[in-house]
Parts: C-alpha cells; structure tokens; sequence
C-alpha cells in the first residue's frame, strides 16, 4: 500500500489513523483479517508505512467500534464472534435504528423521501452471488446506504453513531454467512416494505417492519453460527 506520510502530527496524524482505520475496518468486515487474529502493529506499521503512534490511534478507533479487541499481555486481536454478542447486536440494531427512524419520519421532508427511494433503488439494483466476495461487497455497501439513509434524518447525531457502529459490527456476521448462502427469504421485498411505510410516514408500521427485519436477519445468523460451531464440536470430539 502507498505510504501515508509517516511522522505527521496534529491533524494530520490524526488523519492518517483514520486512513488506516478505515482500510483495516474494511479487511475485517471482508473477511480478510478473520475473527480472533492477532494484529501485528509491526506489520500494519510497514504496510502503511507510517508510525508506531500512528497505528496504536487506528487500533484505538477499532476497539470503539467493537471491531478489534485489547488484552493486557496479549495485544490486539479481530474481536471473536459469537451467539452471545450476535444476540447483543440484534437487540440494540432493533430497538436504536427503530427509534432513529420514528425521529427521522418526525422530521421527515421530500428531501429525506428521495433519499430513502434512492438507496431502495440501488439496493435492489445490486445484484449479490453467493460466494463472490466482490457482490457481496457492493450489495453490503448498498444495504448500508439504505439503512442509514432511512434514519439520516433524525436529528441525533450520536444515536446515528451508535446505529453506524451496530451495522458495522453486524456486518461481519452478514458476510460470513453470505459467503455460503444467499439467504431464506425476499429481502428485497421486505427493503420495499419499509421503505414505503415510511414516507408514507405510518411510523408504527415502518417501525415494526424495521424490527422484524432485523430480528430475522439476526436468527438466521445465530442458527447458522449455531450450527457452525456444533459441526465444530463433532470436528473436535472426533480430532479427540
């Protein structure tokens, strides 16, 4: 990777860790750095040619955001998954990004309106292949777009923050089990559904499809984490 100038300070510096940040958010939600890795800060520092000081502030936004963890002793680590943290995730996607969306319809303008159709269309214009790590990515990118595009207009800036962080972390999840199947059930149609309640502005429609939505999302992952990690056990019982 190009170097990104090495030695800066102030904003600069804190520029660049954002850089790295990004680029290494964007390997983990890919697959590409898997769940439990150490992360070598020597290697990320050659990598990205940049400084020590550099790193450890990239690491430091990745550990807010739930996607690397730190152990005293042991070093950062791609945060494991798990059923009991999917379980977490769901929950708070639910109730957060329900809530934005009821302020967002409270404000709701045209503008907002265009904005939601948008992100629908090129959602559901985003063509996604089972096992192609590329479709995967520019339907997860359009599927973002849409969800945050629903709740852009809330007036809450850290409720936005928390929802961003909530869909990244989730992501991981949706990825991995993209990878091997393209899923049980027409979620194109259930994208059209909320979107149309919603700048039809029936908000206890919209809202409730919203948590249906991602509820179901979240079951079919667990039971799919689930039964990898029962195949996992019988791997392990036999190995013994």
């Amino acid at each position: 990777m190009a170097a990104l100038h090495p030695g800066d300070t102030g904003a600069k510096k804190a520029t660049i860790a954002s850089q790295v940040a990004r680029e290494l958010r964007q390997r983990i939600l890919d697959g590409e750095m898997p769940p439990g890795e150490k992360v070598n800060l020597e290697l990320v520092r050659r990598d990205f040619d940049i400084s020590v000081s550099s790193v450890r502030e990239a690491m430091g936004k990745l550990v807010t955001e739930g996607l690397v963890a730190f152990e005293d002793h042991r070093g950062y680590r791609v945060a494991p998954v798990s059923l009991e943290n999917l379980k977490e995730i769901t929950f708070l996607r639910a109730e957060l990004e329900a809530m934005a969306l009821r302020e967002a319809m409270r404000h709701g303008n045209v503008e907002w309106e265009s904005a939601v159709m948008g992100a629908l269309y090129r959602l559901n214009h985003t063509h996604r292949e089972t096992g192609n790590i590329a479709s995967i990515k520019a339907w997860e990118k359009a599927h973002h777009d849409f969800h945050m595009e629903l709740i852009a207009g809330c007036r809450m800036p850290q409720l936005l923050q928390f929802c961003n962080v909530l869909h990244s972390q989730n992501d991981r999840y949706r990825r991995l089990f993209l990878l091997a199947s393209s899923g049980d059930r027409d979620v194109a149609a259930e994208h059209t559904a909320i979107a149309e309640a919603a700048i039809s502005y029936d908000t206890e429609t919209a809202c409730a499809l919203l948590g249906h939505h991602i509820e179901r999302t979240g079951t079919n992952l667990l039971n799919r984490l689930r039964n990898e990690s029962a195949d996992l056990t019988d791997v392990l019982s036999q190995e013994g």
